[in-house]
């Protein structure tokens, strides 16, 4: 009987260990937006940004990585399968734009290549005393000191509380001020994957194609939820999200969903 108490009580709290070890996420649906939410300063631990070397699935990325959560993340080249948009993994800089001979190419891109470097991205930062917290910065911006960054993938546009369309070079204009170049179909309605800060806490929106929105539509949206900060990833066909085997969200593509390059994962 003795024994037979031991191994209730033994399993009983292992149970509640490995419960207590599982980072909260609150995944919502309403009117063709899911709306997630990583509560709470463990979560921060579980954050991390993966990239491939070749092009694959969010769900493939889901699969691979055992996630609780996968969704879509930064830019990339669909042609030579290379990043437009950095991207950190575990304190180490894993994606570089500017190994992308297609974007050091480009005569247009090359005179705006500040803009696309410095675009907006999403950290996870430890300090020195293993507090952890996220930031949406620009890609040049520095780390408080004692800081590190751990992960981190790059998007844009910053979309609140500033929308910076033409200063991340996703929109250029004339002298006369009239948009003559458009980057990722920012002034259309599509589908879109917005990640943003309220308090403490990241949230992640998967606009799908059942409730598409412009930028500046995304701007008024995350404003109306009362978002400190808010930065757009890569969107259109890119917009994916898998969270459990529960939801799994693909846009208009070839049905499987869009081979991709980067990756927000939750473990």
């Amino acid at each position: 009987m003795k024994r037979l108490l031991i191994l209730f009580f033994t399993l009983f709290i292992t149970a509640n260990i490995a419960k207590a070890a599982v980072p909260p996420i609150d995944v919502t649906y309403n009117d063709g937006i899911y709306h997630i939410v990583l509560k709470g300063e463990r979560m921060k631990r579980h954050v991390k940004f993966v990239s491939s070397d070749s092009l694959i699935t969010n769900k493939e990325a889901h699969q691979r990585a055992k996630a609780k959560l996968t969704v879509n993340a930064g830019y990339f080249d669909p042609e030579n399968q290379k990043t437009i948009s950095y991207i950190v993994s575990d304190r180490n800089t894993v994606e570089d734009p500017l190994v992308n001979e297609n974007l050091l190419r480009n005569p247009f891109l090359m005179r705006n290549l500040d803009k696309i470097i410095n675009r907006t991205e999403f950290r996870v930062v430890e300090c020195d005393n293993r507090k952890f917290h996220y930031e949406i910065v620009p890609h040049k911006s520095s780390v408080d000191f004692g800081c590190n960054i751990i992960t981190s993938a790059q998007g844009g546009p910053l979309v609140y509380p500033q929308l910076r369309l033409e200063e991340e070079g996703f929109i250029t204009k004339n002298k006369a001020g009239e948009i003559v170049r458009e980057s990722c179909s920012v002034l259309h309605k599509t589908a879109r994957t917005i990640i943003g800060l309220k308090g403490d806490d990241a949230h992640i929106l998967i606009i799908t194609d059942k409730h598409p929105m412009d930028m500046y539509e995304v701007h008024d949206y995350v404003k109306s939820l009362g978002w400190d900060r808010a930065m757009a990833f890569d969107g259109g066909s890119s917009t994916s999200m898998n969270y459990l085997d529960k939801y799994s969200v693909t846009s208009v593509g070839d049905g499987a969903g869009r081979s991709l390059k980067s990756f927000l994962i939750v473990n």
